[in-house]
């Protein structure tokens, strides 16, 4: 009885430190919210919006490549800008995961359009990792890939 008395003590203390924080729905929703005000101000070319949600050390994953925050905002956000607002791209439901204060989303996407005098008909993925900051969330990273769709 003693044995089962100390085993159901280590239970009880070990159980709350090995499960992971759950998320409120404020926490995802702010999350989201977040992913998604970054898309609508490269969409609007709003390069000052975009940045206010970078945190000072992003990193953007993109084609084989890491660019940090200066080398981003420098050389592929205009860009990035650029692409959005020609191609049209819907994409799918935006997965959002919070635990403490970081949390990660991820989705997939179509974009098809004309950019640069190119036909654009792609796939597309993307994952960011967000933090929490006394100013509210901010992207700490992000990842993007995409592969050209076969002609039907």
């Amino acid at each position: 009885m003693k044995l089962f008395g100390l085993m159901l003590v280590a239970a009880l203390v070990v159980v709350p430190l090995t499960r992971p924080a759950q998320a409120s729905a404020e926490d995802s929703a702010a999350v989201v919210a977040t992913v998604e005000a970054f898309h609508a101000a490269l969409k609007a070319g709003d390069a000052k919006a975009a940045t206010a949600l970078l945190a000072p050390d992003v990193v953007v994953l993109e084609g084989g490549h890491l660019e940090t925050r200066e080398e981003y905002l420098a050389h592929h956000l205009a860009a990035d800008i650029a692409f959005t607002q020609a191609v049209d791209t819907q994409r799918g439901p935006l997965d959002a995961q919070v635990d403490g204060a970081v949390a990660w989303t991820y989705t997939t996407s179509t974009s098809t359009g004309t950019f640069k005098s190119r036909d654009i008909r792609s796939a597309g993925a993307e994952s960011m990792v967000l933090s929490r900051t006394p100013d509210g969330w901010r992207i700490r990273s992000i990842h993007w890939s995409s592969h050209t769709l076969k002609q039907k």
